[in-house]
């Protein structure tokens, strides 16, 4: 096989990764639990959909490694797996090293992965998780049926599918406890806040129906973390009703609290810290066994704190490390708190701080309940730090406008488009362009991700390609429902206005080929514009060329594939004026313009059915 040829598919392999593979592996991880009959099963799922592919991805393109070691909480991700592959030396023997050395590694592809996601295919991970919200609603609302059904005063709720024990069902109930709360807090669509609501009503209850206090407790802690850090008017609620909630689960379910004490958590405690005492620098080693004996007639594998475990077995320089990854995932979230997924990420984190303190042990593991705790908050945090740092999101926070200083905003402003609506693009006093985009309805990719939002993030992905764009402004919710941009337009014609008026015919293939050899780094580059056309290129006045009308567009991890220029190209045949211009008048001119980043082969490959066709249809 060429040396190219291998180029291409090993493209190919890693944007099918990036784009499908792993949002399916993901998906699969957040809501399998809830389906699968045992553990095994999510680890098959997870290795086989996210973990083996992020690797694989890695391998193929090594480069995404400088942004990942560019992150600090990666950094430290990096160090604690590594020490605790190093503890191996002082742990007890083992069967195979190598056997011991893949859970970390399968750990660490969850950052991988997670990254490449965020990077490459961003706008999937609010519908992802919305999923997995959903399945978990759906199942908790069976499992409460169950649970209810066959109820006895002694009967604490388990769960269906994967689960096995209340305390460990507790978590994952809490984890999408959490996401419904998040978006009651700060979703601005009431039809997803009647969903919220009752979908946060049914996750408490099945929070309360496990039996455990630990996830309550480390529900206020998330509850608080979230009041304050996306501040509004729905805090004050929130703190209210926590407060309000507090009382009636104390005054409803205070034996339940009450009547098993401390459950020998300080006597677990006590014992722990009596053997870390004997190692707590380089502590046991991460395959070290630990057997406590608080009394209870039999010996525990936990000792039921998290920080306590990390101390036994890979002592006080494998804490500072996980120490330090939860410290600054929860520094740059309230620093970039204007993004909503990291005030999500964030707040699961302040979860599993809090569930942390008097549950598990074990510092690394296979994919389980415990994950839902730490690294996939961590990694998702991480993930969106990474993806801004490389602009590939939108940096300007949106505004919410009321319809007063919308009207002033507006006020004397010039219709540059418009349809049967109202106005589309205005051009404001300042000079400024104002482009509104229609409510779309919430279960859809608009409703998730609102194309203002991605104008934005198209504007600013594209400048870290040298592609000239409009200078983002601002971003704004309307009354109505709308989103809005504001930017700076570009200074220039439009392509399809300087050919208008072009003096001769050589000044125009002269254009055109520049155009092509434009069109063809941007098809190198990965940037696939839906909606491509003369109108939306504009010649600057510097002579180069710039885009606009940004909202459809889409940035490949590697460069396009053939059929993907081809309906680019496809596209701008149904304008019967560039049609004229670009394949019949000037075709020798576009394809030269576009071998030059190319080659002569590949353009006269692209362009010959096309052409072959427009003359087919020219002959009907």
């Amino acid at each position: 096989m060429q040396p190219n040829a291998l180029h291409n598919t090993a493209n190919r392999v890693f944007d099918f990764i990036c784009l499908w593979i792993l949002p399916i592996g993901y998906l699969l991880l957040l809501s399998a639990l809830f389906f699968m009959p045992g553990r095994s099963g999510l680890h098959k799922l997870y290795y086989g959909l996210f973990s083996i592919p992020a690797l694989v991805a890695l391998c193929i393109r090594p480069s995404e490694l400088k942004g990942l070691l560019r992150e600090p909480i990666f950094v430290a991700m990096l160090l604690f797996c590594t020490w605790a592959i190093v503890s191996l030396a002082w742990s007890p023997p083992v069967d195979s090293v190598l056997g011991e050395i893949k859970t970390p590694l399968h750990t660490l592809m969850l950052f991988v992965g997670c990254t490449l996601m965020a990077r490459y295919r961003g706008e999937v991970l609010k519908p992802l998780l919305f999923c997995a919200a959903i399945v978990a609603l759906v199942a908790s609302i069976f499992n409460l049926y169950v649970f209810i059904r066959y109820h006895t005063p002694e009967l604490r709720m388990v769960g269906a599918g994967a689960f096995d024990n209340p305390l460990l069902s507790s978590h994952v109930f809490g984890f999408f406890c959490v996401y419904w709360l998040c978006l009651c807090m700060n979703c601005r669509r009431y039809q997803m806040l009647w969903l919220s609501i009752p979908a946060l009503l049914i996750m408490i209850a099945a929070l309360i129906a496990t039996g455990s206090r630990t996830p309550l407790v480390a529900l206020t802690l998330a509850a608080l973390w979230l009041s304050f850090i996306s501040w509004n008017r729905r805090s004050l609620m929130l703190l209210g009703g926590m407060l309000a909630g507090g009382t009636a689960v104390i005054a409803l379910f205070s034996q339940m609290l009450l009547e098993r004490g401390s459950s020998s958590r300080f006597d677990l405690w006590r014992l722990a810290l009596e053997q870390i005492a004997n190692h707590p620098w380089i502590g046991h080693g991460y395959n070290a066994s630990l057997s406590l004996d608080p009394g209870i007639g039999f010996l525990l594998q936990e000792p039921h704190n998290f920080a306590l475990g990390v101390l036994y077995y890979v002592g006080i320089f494998g804490l500072l490390p996980w120490l330090f990854m939860q410290a600054w995932a929860l520094f740059k979230s309230w620093q970039l708190r204007a993004e909503p997924l990291l005030i999500l990420a964030s707040t699961w984190l302040m979860f599993g701080i809090g569930a942390g303190l008097t549950e598990g042990g074990g510092i690394l593991s296979r994919p389980k309940e415990h994950w839902f705790l730490l690294w996939i908050p961590l990694a998702l945090i991480a993930a969106l730090c990474i993806s801004q740092r490389a602009r590939r999101s939108p940096s300007h926070p949106v505004k919410s406008l009321a319809a007063v200083d919308a009207e002033k905003l507006m006020a004397n402003a010039q219709v540059i488009e418009a349809d049967g609506l109202g106005p589309k693009v205005l051009r404001l006093e300042d000079g400024s362009f104002f482009k509104l985009f229609r409510p779309r309805r919430w279960y859809t990719s608009g409703g998730f991700y609102p194309y203002s939002e991605r104008f934005a993030a198209n504007s600013e992905q594209l400048r870290t390609l040298d592609i000239s764009t409009p200078d983002i402004l601002g971003l704004y919710r309307l009354a109505d429902g709308s989103n809005a941009v504001r930017y700076q337009p570009l200074p220039g014609q439009t392509m399809r206005q300087r050919l208008q008026f072009a003096g001769a015919a050589d000044d125009r293939a002269k254009l055109i080929k520049r155009f092509g050899t434009f069109m063809a780094k941007l098809h190198e580059q990965g940037v696939y514009f839906r909606s491509l056309h003369l109108a939306n290129v504009l010649v600057l006045e510097n002579g180069e060329f710039g885009l606009i009308d940004l909202a459809d567009l889409r940035v490949y991890p590697s460069s396009l594939r053939k059929s993907l220029r081809q309906r680019n190209l496809r596209h701008m045949q149904r304008y019967a004026e560039d049609c004229g211009w670009l394949f019949q008048e000037h075709l020798d001119a576009l394809r030269a313009g576009y071998a030059l980043p190319t080659s002569m082969p590949q353009a006269t490959s692209l362009l010959k059915p096309l052409t072959a066709n427009d003359k087919h249809q020219a002959a009907l």
